[in-house]
């Protein structure tokens, strides 16, 4: 046990408070922006098991119907649409430009693989 004759110690603790105010420690944050990434990570993995395991098709297999959704839009915009374009203008018969789909369809596939949450994965074990 030491002890403080001058106050110094008291005026040390005071300031090491007051500068953790101002500028907080930063590793300290980040453990708990990650502890909570991984927290909302896992519950959703949790919800994901909870619905692949339900017995009704409106509960389990909306994520596969959107899959399939994806992929047939994605076999539509580049494969088919090219080769339909590609076969009426071979014929000599051109025809107007046909719809497309826009990149929202990559968001979403993207998003239903799992791999937004990528980097989060990569940040809990450590990765640069």
């Amino acid at each position: 046990m030491s002890i403080d004759l001058t106050g110094l110690g008291s005026v040390a603790d005071l300031a090491t408070t007051v500068i953790g105010k101002i500028w907080p420690d930063k590793s300290a944050q980040e453990q708990q922006q990650l502890a909570a990434a991984v927290a909302m990570v896992q519950g959703q993995l949790d919800i994901n098991k909870v619905e692949a395991a339900n017995p009704s098709i409106f509960t389990s297999g909306w994520r596969p119907a959107v899959g399939w959704v994806c992929a047939l839009a994605l076999l539509y915009q580049y494969l088919l649409k090219p080769l339909i374009a590609f076969g009426f203008f071979a014929s000599g018969h051109p025809i107007p430009p046909m719809p497309g789909i826009d990149d929202n369809l990559w968001q979403l596939m993207l998003g239903m693989l799992g791999m937004g949450g990528l980097r989060t994965f990569e940040k809990v074990k450590g990765a640069a």
